[in-house]
């Protein structure tokens, strides 16, 4: 990269922090469907969501990707993002993340060369190396029974994306003459014109392996606290210990996802996120569905394994009131010493999620539109 591009993607990733917010403020969207709900109305969500979202500063609006589950609308981020794109003007868009391992590198350049082409110097590309899904739906992807060998070849995919995006394979590979259109080729072309913006790669992970990797290459990181807390600080220390300076960053970038739920009274936010919790319930025992309503999660008889696994789960979810999740929030990016904050709300309702940003954002003191 030019010293130009360097400085831009290093200002893509960090972002200003606004209101009275410790760290940037951001939005991790899983296109939550629940029950009696459809797609499409999850969908529409997501776009009252990252409206939301850019008109009162929150940093950037991530999509994850996650196959074969009927509660989790968010198998296609390319795609969701092309869509939220049309529907914003600022904020960043970006995957959190696609899982390399399920794709073809070049595949992956050209969806997110188009999504950059489509909103210019908004788009990030986080990549995780996990299937997103169960084994057999991975393999179903990958048309492979040998799943450990595209996690294993994770760093070889993410130097191979790498070229792609950047166009530079050296002479005599075999893949010199192939170009991710569009991107960089198109300015070596007669009245080509290059563009000024590359999507930044940010790596995602729940252990140690990308956290030591992307401090290797300089990198920012993303760690899943919301489902995998206990890792959180050792991952983050890890990542700290191995950074080198590139150029992308002079010094790391740690972003943590966390699971953060806010409502008018702290009983309405812990119906909300009880709901939530059987839907996990359900997930982790073989029996995904849609998110179930308030009303089903309250009257559904927990066995003491599930009560003890929905009580641990809900201990690493924030929730409350606007003023007890802010308490939380501040107190995670304390212990953590997070760069950046990424608040997943999981829910039945489309209404109930778009409210608890609401409410975050009010707590922090973020811009309303009126004074954007």
């Amino acid at each position: 990269m030019a010293a130009d591009e360097t400085r831009g993607a290093a200002d893509d990733i960090r972002g200003a922090v606004q209101g009275s917010a410790p760290v940037p403020l951001s939005v991790l969207d899983l296109v939550t469907v629940g029950a009696g709900r459809t797609a499409s109305d999850a969908l529409r969500t997501s776009v009252d969501l990252v409206r939301l979202a850019e008109n009162r500063g929150f940093h950037r609006y991530w999509v994850a990707e996650h196959h074969s589950m009927p509660g989790v609308a968010s198998s296609s981020p390319a795609v969701i993002l092309a869509h939220l794109a049309a529907h914003t003007d600022r904020i960043r868009l970006g995957s959190g993340g696609v899982m390399l391992p399920n794709h073809a590198p070049l595949v992956i350049a050209e969806q997110f060369g188009t999504l950059e082409a489509m909103a210019p110097g908004r788009i990030d590309l986080g990549l995780g190396r996990a299937p997103g899904t169960d084994g057999s739906t991975a393999a179903a992807l990958r048309r492979t029974e040998r799943l450990n060998e595209g996690a294993d070849d994770f760093p070889q995919q993410l130097a191979e994306l790498t070229r792609f995006l950047d166009d530079d394979f050296p002479d005599g590979h075999p893949y010199r003459r192939i170009h991710a259109v569009p991107g960089p080729v198109q300015a070596t072309s007669p009245g080509g014109v290059q563009s000024p913006h590359r999507p930044p790669l940010w790596l995602l992970g729940s252990s140690g392996f990308s956290a030591r990797l992307a401090g290797a290459l300089g990198l920012p990181f993303a760690f899943a606290h919301h489902f995998s807390a206990q890792n959180t600080i050792p991952a983050l220390d890890l990542y700290r210990e191995s950074f080198q300076p590139s150029a992308v960053l002079d010094e790391p970038y740690a972003l943590i996802s966390v699971s953060a739920f806010a409502a008018d009274e702290e009983r309405e936010a812990r119906r909300q996120v009880l709901s939530a919790a059987l839907s996990m319930v359900r997930l982790r025992t073989g029996r995904p569905g849609l998110v179930p309503t308030p009303e089903e999660a309250e009257a559904y008889e927990f066995s003491p394994m599930e009560r003890e696994f929905v009580d641990s789960w809900n201990a690493n979810v924030i929730h409350g009131t606007p003023d007890e999740v802010r308490s939380g929030l501040d107190d995670l990016a304390k212990r953590t010493g997070a760069d950046e904050l990424m608040i997943t709300a999981n829910a039945h309702g489309g209404a109930v999620r778009v409210r608890s940003y609401e409410l975050i954002a009010d707590a922090y003191g973020l811009p309303t539109p009126a004074s954007a």
